[in-house]
């Protein structure tokens, strides 16, 4: 049995990294994720089986201290995204006050960025192209949205109608469908806290998405597995765990 630190005692601030290291890096995807959405009992069955005793306050807080460094590494190792770049925005419920949360990923599905906000104008528009912009260092070959105004408007504000603005019907879908993972952290959560919180969880949520995202569907057995195990061996370099 390894030794840990009880319920009580987790009020100190001292984080049991070493009792979860094992298990991290075995289950890096359902660690983080499940921890940072608040949803452990059942990974907490799971430390147990492995004679891990550890209370929610030193997941949570294990999460908290080096969520943010590990998602700064993950997306450190992507390579450069599509030059199509997907843009949507979609309606959540913070705190009993509906928030809008603006969506980014290229055309292979990679989350390129996410961002919760209050309003659904040209402004609130114009701070997620910045923000993509200044993150990536690059401008895309073509924007595609949805019909609202607010991106039109946006892309004169900064200049960029150079670039193609595709607003057809069903050309979107590929954004539309990266909501869904964040549904179902939604669901486990009991919806979000604040906005600060759904921010966090969000970021952290998209880099470890894109490493462990791998279409199965697309691949060869032999090839999932090796994406797979490319995907492990970039989690744990990213967490700083031996392999």
């Amino acid at each position: 049995m390894i030794p840990v630190t009880r319920r009580d005692d987790a009020s100190d601030g001292r984080l049991q990294i070493g009792m979860l290291a094992g298990f991290a890096s075995e289950h890096p995807a359902d660690f983080e994720l499940e921890c940072m959405a608040g949803f452990i009992g059942i990974r907490k069955d799971l430390l147990a089986e492995r004679g891990i005793e550890v209370p929610y306050e030193t997941i949570r807080r294990w999460v908290s201290a080096f969520g943010p460094m590990i998602a700064r590494r993950l997306r450190a190792q992507r390579p450069a995204p599509h030059r199509r770049w997907h843009l949507d925005e979609m309606f959540i419920r913070i705190g009993g006050r509906q928030m809008y949360l603006w969506w980014a990923v290229d055309a292979e599905g990679e989350v390129l960025d996410v961002l919760v906000q209050a309003r659904r104008d040209t402004a609130a528009a114009r701070k997620p192209m910045r923000k993509l912009l200044r993150k990536q260092g690059i401008a895309p070959t073509a924007w595609v949205t949805d019909k609202c105004p607010a991106y039109g408007a946006a892309l004169r504000d900064l200049g960029l109608c150079a670039a193609g603005h595709v607003r057809a019907k069903r050309l979107n879908n590929r954004a539309e469908s990266s909501h869904v993972p964040v549904l179902r952290r939604e669901r486990k959560l009991q919806r979000f806290n604040s906005a600060a919180s759904a921010q966090r969880f969000l970021s952290m949520h998209a880099a470890t998405y894109n490493t462990f995202n791998i279409c199965r569907h697309l691949a060869t057995a032999y090839t999932h597995r090796r994406l797979r195990a490319e995907a492990f061996a970039a989690w744990r370099d990213a967490a700083g765990v031996a392999p």
